[in-house]
């Protein structure tokens, strides 16, 4: 007879989880699917097992990042039941910066929380 601890090994490993996979190859075009993997599946097992890279270029694989639920994770990271495997392309703008040139672009008496202004305050306070 088995012991406890064996038997929900193996009952583990029969497990079928639901994970959710997107993917954010081009600008403004977001893919997302429902995948059904095995409890203890990595994350490259399960981006194998979707097809999803099937069509992609090369090139284009090397420079996306791996994440889960907007953390960085390696290929190797075991999945749990809901995760959501997100694949991104690199920022090619900071997003600090890009805010600071849009403030500039608006000027500081125009936008948001700087529009109305204490008398005798510097611009932006």
């Amino acid at each position: 007879m088995l012991s406890f601890a064996v038997r929900s090994k193996f009952m583990e490993a029969d497990k079928v989880i639901t994970v959710t996979l997107v993917a954010a190859l081009r600008p403004r075009s977001v893919r997302e699917m429902s995948l059904p993997v095995l409890a203890g599946s990595t994350v490259a097992q399960a981006l194998q097992r979707s097809g999803f890279l099937d069509d992609v270029p090369e090139d284009d694989i090397a420079g996306l990042e791996l994440g889960v639920w907007g953390r960085k994770v390696a290929g190797s990271y075991a999945l749990r039941e809901g995760d959501r495997i997100e694949l991104t392309r690199a920022l090619t703008v900071d997003p600090k910066v890009a805010r600071r040139e849009r403030f500039a672009r608006q000027g500081a008496k125009k936008a948001g929380l700087f529009k109305t202004r204490r008398d005798g305050a510097g611009a932006g306070y």
